[in-house]
């Protein structure tokens, strides 16, 4: 990218010049997603600095050759519009990247310092040059050569550690020492490393506006929109990799900021269809203000710093309120500007003390401090901040931006706007960005989590957004309604009346916020068929704002404090089998020892468990305990020609009954094993070697036992805990396989004891069962073929007959 950059400018001076503008900015938004993907991919490892330089740069990227392609394109036609449209982009960049310079010189990333140092110089450069004809475009090729030569130094210095397995490592390069210091850190807490590359966005969008303010650039038009949308589009990125690591609060912040860029963008695109300045709607930013406030209070009880930092968006959302014309006004670019400052501060703080050993103080402690006294009011903290209550998952809640943006879509479209000019109001961003596109994100995140429930509802209502803001407030509407309109409304409220029907099993809360939508979704009815009362659209959408808007405290208090402040309620119908699980049945997230420990105290104590394996959710019970399999044998209503297992965890627990196997079946168990494959072999006196007593007779049939060693690392450590346990598909005979931890509690009810939680299957077919009965004569049948085919078990016993 960098010699793209240099040959661009040494060649500028040219009439011609040597890189096309499309061409240029077409390869700069290619080269912009290779660098997020490596900064993402990198970021995995806690690379803070690493992962900050290639998202900015990528980010910068991004927006620049996008500017680059609306020039080639003759967009930017007027005298000092490409001065205008890169000049915000530039100074934002010369800033941004000398911070990270400056956090790498002193944290001795010095290759990476030197890369950050270096294109912030070039930038600086190019906004000196757009000024003043004194600054050649020959120094801004020469920056960008640094970039070139010391990332060449960088990829030989990695091809070099790598090929010659760690000896050889120039200066710079020694990887090993610094990956240490990265895991030293990383076991340290949990830190989001993408809130320093989501301030440098804030400064962008800020800088766009802000220069406009202090004349910096001569007007606010369509050349800064790349900027706004790059900014608003990686804003929405970062806020899904912030759930990713686990940041509720950040990620809810993001997702606002993201709101405001792109209807920063789209009022720029505004002149282009209407010759006046559009308007804003006053409840719409009042309610945005308010929620800005309640998310500082409480982030300020995380970091004080960063709750002081929210101020300044409840400030800029009032400012657009009390500003007709919103962004266009000096009052809002006012704010702009300390934003700015405030988003450049913010990151020397957040970039130096994750990199740093000695931290700038935020009052983080002070504050955990205070509340630690208080009876009241007790942090969330600990590895299991954001656990689901059925087990795990990668990403945080999503709920409390899904309810916030419920909110803002509803207080958006109490504007009714003008049939002749629907667009003189702006509404779009508002209810298609904040009810529409975050909310899909909500719903998306949900769905990882394990909430089928909860996603579907999200996401039939951020399409339902969508297409209604578009429509009504897009200009697609016109003065005429359409029975095709009313008749996709109608079908709209037939499956949000389905969800309100679930919901009854879910919580009041939910009840409430499906009911009240199926208000806003009559109203869009009414108005599609000409009969809509006067206020009615008004007092729905308030109804249905209130209720998201204690959804939206309810789930920030549960986020934040232990306890439930602000309860969500109970199921208004409880079924056995439906809802509850959290408190009638314990779900344990199986990556931890301690929940395997449980677990297995549950087997040795009679109980029954749902656990992961290397195929499907399976129920299980200690073989020394005869009253558990016969409860896992009640429980399932076990069909007799389905008859349990048996599992090990190592033929070594079979080894004192070896002498009973033929040797052919013996090494035909050590070479199939562990696998998915259950061996049906002969029933004998092995069986009493594993201590199954009374319980010999609920497993297999008179004749023969299906056996199995899991290759699956959780469930043979919990067998090697327990002993052998007996084995049973966790779902009522007859049904399908069991795919999901959720899945195990909902088929067996209060029939199983506790569940191990470990997401979706790795599989979603059952173990392949093999009829060893007749080996030693060469033969073997299969009662079951699943995941493992028919060939590759055949291979197996060909190889020991050649043997």
């Amino acid at each position: 990218g960098s010699l793209l950059l240099a040959v661009h400018f040494y060649g500028l001076p040219r009439a011609a010049p040597l890189i096309p503008s499309t061409a240029l900015g077409v390869l700069l938004v290619i080269l912009s997603s290779l660098l997020a993907y490596a900064g993402i991919w990198r970021s995995l490892r806690n690379a803070s600095l690493f992962l900050s330089l290639c998202l900015t740069i990528s980010v910068f990227w991004c927006g620049y050759g996008v500017v680059f392609i609306l020039g080639g394109q003759g967009v930017l036609n007027d005298t000092g519009d490409f001065r205008n449209a890169l000049v915000p982009g530039l100074v934002t960049f010369t800033l941004a990247l000398l911070i990270i310079a400056v956090v790498g010189f002193l944290c001795r990333e010095v290759i990476l310092a030197m890369i950050a140092s270096a294109v912030s110089l070039a930038s600086a450069h190019e906004v000196a040059m757009h000024y003043s004809t004194a600054f050649g475009s020959s120094a801004v090729a020469c920056n960008y050569m640094i970039v070139c030569l010391v990332g060449g130094y960088f990829a030989l210095g990695r091809i070099l550690y790598f090929l010659t397995k760690e000896k050889i490592a120039l200066p710079g390069m020694d990887l090993a020492k610094k990956k240490t210091h990265e895991q030293i850190q990383s076991t340290s807490g949990s830190v989001n490393h993408f809130a320093v590359t989501s301030l440098i966005l804030n400064m962008l969008s800020a800088s766009v506006f802000g220069c406009r303010l202090l004349g910096v650039t001569g007007k606010l038009f369509i050349g800064q929109v790349p900027w706004l949308w790059a900014a608003g589009i990686y804003q929405i990125g970062i806020c899904i990799l912030s759930y990713r690591a686990m940041d509720v609060l950040m990620a809810t912040f993001f997702g606002f900021t993201s709101i405001l860029k792109f209807a920063g963008g789209y009022c720029l695109l505004y002149p282009i269809w209407q010759p006046e300045e559009p308007s804003f709607p006053t409840p719409f930013l009042v309610v945005f203000s308010i929620l800005f406030v309640v998310l500082a209070l409480f982030l300020a009880l995380k970091s004080p710093v960063d709750g002081l930092y929210l101020l300044f968006y409840v400030a800029y959302c009032i400012a657009l309120a009390c500003r007709p014309k919103g962004f266009f006004e000096s009052g809002p670019q006012g704010v702009d500007v300390a934003i700015f400052v405030a988003s450049a501060l913010m990151t020397l703080i957040h970039l130096y003390n994750v990199k740093a050993r000695a931290k700038i103080p935020t009052g983080k402690d002070a504050v955990k401090a205070l509340l630690a006294r208080s009876s009241f009011l007790k942090l969330r903290e600990g590895a299991d901040l954001h656990a689901p209550y059925l087990g795990y998952s990668k990403y945080a809640d999503a709920e409390v931006l899904g309810y916030a943006c419920s909110v803002l879509a509803s207080f958006a479209i109490t504007m009714t706007g003008d049939p002749q000019a629907p667009l003189a109001t702006v509404v779009i961003p508002w209810v298609v960005v904040a009810g529409g596109i975050l909310k899909f994100l909500g719903g998306s995140v949900a769905f990882a989590r394990g909430k089928t429930l909860e996603s579907s509802a999200f996401i039939l209502y951020a399409v339902m957004w969508i297409i209604w803001g578009l429509t009504r407030y897009g200009g697609l509407y016109g003065t005429t309604r359409s029975f095709h309109a009313a008749v996709g409304i109608i079908a709209f409220m037939l499956f949000n009346g389905f969800i309100v029907f679930c919901t009854l099993f879910l919580n009041i809360a939910w009840f409430f916020y499906s009911l009240t939508f199926l208000l806003i979704a009559v109203s869009f009815l009414l108005d599609a068929i000409h009969a809509l009362p006067a206020g009615y659209d008004i007092a729905a959408t308030l109804i249905f704002g209130l209720v998201s808007f204690y959804c939206f405290l309810s789930a920030l208090f549960n986020s934040v404090f232990e306890g439930s402040c602000l309860p969500m309620g109970r199921p208004i119908v409880q079924l056995s089998g439906v809802g509850g699980g959290m408190t009638k049945c314990l779900h344990l997230p199986a990556r931890k020892a301690s929940s395997v420990k449980r677990i297995a105290d549950i087997l040795k104590n009679g109980g029954t468990c749902g656990i992961p394996t290397d195929t499907v959710y399976v129920l299980v019970a200690a073989c020394n305990r005869p009253d558990a399999v016969e409860k896992a044998h009640q429980s399932k209503r076990q069909a007799q020609d389905r008859p349990m297992s048996l599992w090990i965890s190592s033929l070594k627990q079979l080894e004192p009954a070896k002498h009973l196997f033929t040797p052919l079946l013996w090494d035909f168990m050590e070479a199939a094993w562990p696998s998915p494959i259950s061996l049906v072999v002969p029933r004998g006196e092995w069986v009493d070697f594993l201590g199954m007593k009374d319980s010999a007779k609920y497993v297999g049939t008179p004749q023969s036992i299906a056996i199995r060693i899991p290759d699956c690392s959780v469930t043979t450590h919990l067998i090697d805990l327990v002993g052998p346990i007996v084995v049973t598909s966790a779902n009522p005979t007859g049904e399908a396989d069991t795919t999901h931890h959720n899945q195990v509690y909902a088929k067996l009810g209060d029939k199983v004891d506790a569940v191990l939680c470990d997401g979706p299957s790795p599989e979603n077919i059952a173990s392949t069962v093999v009829d060893c009965t007749k080996i030693n004569s060469g033969n073997i049948g299969f009662f079951r073929v699943g995941i493992i085919p028919k060939s590759q078990v055949k291979l197996i016993l060909i190889l020991f007959l050649r043997l």
